[in-house]
């Protein structure tokens, strides 16, 4: 009678065992299945191949005939199995339908010849054999002794079999054997193999340890190594440099960054792969190819689209986005952004840093923000010599990388509170970054070749004007007010309570605040130009009234009585716990 046969890669498992099997593959999970939904029986036959076999030549004839215990099926789609081994088998009439193979198995019958004196004698000379080979660290001795003094004949030779990680094809021809006797002298054949192969590769060792001194060891290594894999053909170092060489000559470098990136690269071809010189030039030419050198966002610019994308993020600050819908226009009609370098200036809060997101999705461009509050390596732009350890490119580089394009929306935020120390003056970097007659040629430090930023769109924000005169001269300065109380309160209705209710977990539909409610907030709790601290106050608003709901986000209406009750029992149960808190400490 034919039964369902599950492929195993590099497993032979003898008769007489428990074993648990993990199965991933679907078609060996399919397998199992056909197996425990028939007659509960599945070869374990080991394959001469790695990868799943697709014909019956690429499974060995031998195996394990075992019972289908249990299954345990896991979210994944895969299988914890339990198979209880009950004898060897020889395979006839090997088929294979959708993927699942069956096979007749005829039992290879075995004498027990465990309790014969001569099978005893070659079991503890296996014993005292395995103890002497080198084993796995992992394999700790009180494990080795237990199965040496107490596993059952048929556990201790699968146990052998499975920690000297034998050839599959020993470990079947051990299987196939019809006594013990006889699968402890092939047992023992194997370690005696092994052991010779360990003590010839100790002695290679040692000799050449003895041959090399100091800082040689390495460049022997690799010596050794290379000549390895080039007699199997598989010389990596060489395939890696010339995948190098062919993505230098295929990339869209400009000239003189590509003679660059090919003098580094047989620069390159000198040096040791492992060495510290080959390591920072193979880095240096991978960050050269990362750039972005002709690679642009070609969305079309449609001014349209972008005053609606303007208007519908930003309430109010109708001059403030007039100018920029100018500076678009010019950039749809001249086809390339030099020009003027706006800067928002304004109180925080008002909207600068998300003007500037906001007019990269009007554009259609990759946005990226660097913050530059408290900055005052001039490196941080210009990048570090790769001579130094740890160097890399300075941000703009890094920013250009990250958005896979060269002509992304870039906002320079907190302009104004640049710093300056002994490490350099990184505002005179920005000049050279701000000047359109200039950043066409903007060298970083580290790359060492002229990068094109004139396709780069800077917005800077600050909130004040305490800057250089030099730096203020590079930018058009664009001053945005503080909102008054009506712009504040048509904020708060399109942008600001929709934002707290997903903040705090409420359906915005539950919220019922009228125009006179959130001018009681503005007039009475906010003092701000911007709408942070209105956005706040809305924001624990809700959190309070959750809280005395008991989390649930019930419609309600808020008046003004409300909201003083709501925010004036928040600010009391702070002040008791801040007593409470200092009282704690006096005592």
């Amino acid at each position: 009678m034919k039964e369902f046969i599950l492929p195993l890669k590099d497993l032979v498992v003898q008769p007489g065992l428990t074993v648990p099997i993990y199965l991933d593959n679907q078609i060996s999970v399919a397998c199992m299945d056909a197996a425990a939904a028939g007659s509960r029986q599945v070869i374990l036959a080991p394959q001469h191949k790695w990868n799943y076999p697709t014909n019956p030549e690429e499974i060995y004839d031998t195996g394990t005939l075992a019972d289908v215990i249990q299954i345990l099926r896991l979210p994944d789609n895969s299988i914890h199995t339990i198979v209880q081994t009950k004898a060897a088998v020889r395979i006839s009439d090997i088929s294979v339908e959708n993927g699942l193979f069956s096979g007749t198995p005829t039992e290879i019958l075995i004498l027990d010849d465990s309790e014969f004196e001569q099978t005893i004698a070659l079991r503890e000379k296996v014993a005292e054999e395995l103890s002497e080979l080198a084993l796995p660290r992992k394999l700790r001795l009180d494990k080795l002794n237990a199965i040496i003094n107490n596993y059952p004949m048929p556990a201790f030779v699968d146990a052998v079999v499975q920690i000297t990680n034998m050839e599959t094809a020993a470990a079947v021809k051990i299987l196939a054997a019809k006594t013990y006797r006889e699968k402890l002298m092939l047992v023992l054949e194997q370690i005696g193999m092994m052991t010779e192969i360990a003590k010839i590769d100790a002695s290679i060792s040692k000799r050449v340890q003895q041959q090399m001194e100091g800082g040689h060891r390495n460049a022997v290594l690799q010596e050794k190594l290379k000549a390895i894999q080039k007699e199997l053909g598989e010389d990596s170092d060489e395939m890696d440099s010339e995948s190098l060489k062919r993505r230098i000559e295929n990339s869209e470098m400009p000239k003189d960054a590509k003679e660059k990136a090919m003098s580094e690269w047989r620069r390159m071809r000198g040096h040791n792969a492992m060495s510290t010189e080959g390591a920072v030039l193979k880095t240096y030419l991978d960050e050269l190819l990362s750039m972005p050198w002709n690679k642009s966002d070609k969305s079309k610019i449609d001014l349209t689209a972008a005053r609606k994308e303007l208007d519908a993020e930003h309430s109010g600050m109708q001059p403030v986005k007039e100018r920029i819908l100018e500076h678009i226009a010019v950039m749809r009609k001249t086809g390339n952004t030099a020009g003027s370098i706006l800067c928002l200036v304004g109180a925080p809060g008002v909207g600068k840093t998300s003007l500037g997101k906001s007019v990269a999705k009007a554009l259609g461009r990759k946005y990226h923000r660097i913050s530059l509050g408290g900055v005052s390596d001039e490196a941080h732009f210009r990048g570090h010599r790769k001579t130094y350890i740890g160097s890399q490119p300075g941000r703009l580089m890094d920013a250009l990388k990250r958005c896979g394009a060269n002509n992304p929306v870039i906002v320079l935020d907190e302009i104004d509170k640049l710093g300056r120390d002994h490490r350099g003056d990184p505002e005179s970097a920005l000049l050279e970054v701000l000047d359109p007659e200039q950043n066409k040629t903007f060298r970083d430090h580290y790359l060492e070749v002229d990068f094109d930023l004139g396709n780069v769109m800077f917005i800077a924000t600050a909130n004040t004007l305490n800057m250089s005169p030099a730096l203020k001269d590079r930018m058009e300065i664009i001053e945005i007010p503080g909102y008054c109380e009506d712009e504040k309160l048509a904020i708060a209705k399109e942008h600001l309570i929709a934002r707290a209710a997903r903040d705090a977990g409420w359906n915005a539909r539950n919220i019922k605040i009228t125009d006179d409610a959130l001018r009681h907030i503005i007039r009475n709790y906010t003092a701000e130009q911007g709408v942070r601290e209105l956005q706040r106050s809305l924001t624990a608003l809700l959190r309070r009234e959750l809280l005395n709901n008991n989390g649930e986000d019930k419609a309600t209406k808020f008046d003004a009585k409300k909201i003083d009750n709501l925010l004036r029992a928040r600010k009391s149960a702070g002040i008791s716990k801040r007593i409470g808190f200092n009282a704690g400490i006096r005592v």
